[in-house]
């Protein structure tokens, strides 16, 4: 696992990230999830879902048991 420098910078904290992590663009959205914080670039949010979708295998949840579909009525 690689590391990053986090520093101030003014009342903000940064981080320096190593030239293999570069991103393009000048903006990024940021997420926090517990104590991870995770950088998504703004240029192309969803690049990291398609992505990860793709690694799926064609059998992936084909054994699963899946219940009929059932008919309900509407209240409009």
């Amino acid at each position: 696992m690689k590391k990053a420098r986090l520093f101030r910078n003014g009342q903000s904290q940064a981080v320096r990230l190593p030239k293999e992590f570069r991103m393009r663009g000048s903006e990024v959205y940021i997420k926090q999830f517990g104590n991870a914080v995770v950088l998504i670039p703004k240029d192309n949010p969803w690049q990291s879902l398609i992505e990860g979708v793709k690694k799926f295998s064609s059998d992936y949840l084909s054994s699963r048991k899946q219940p009929s579909i059932q008919k309900r009525k509407i209240k409009i």
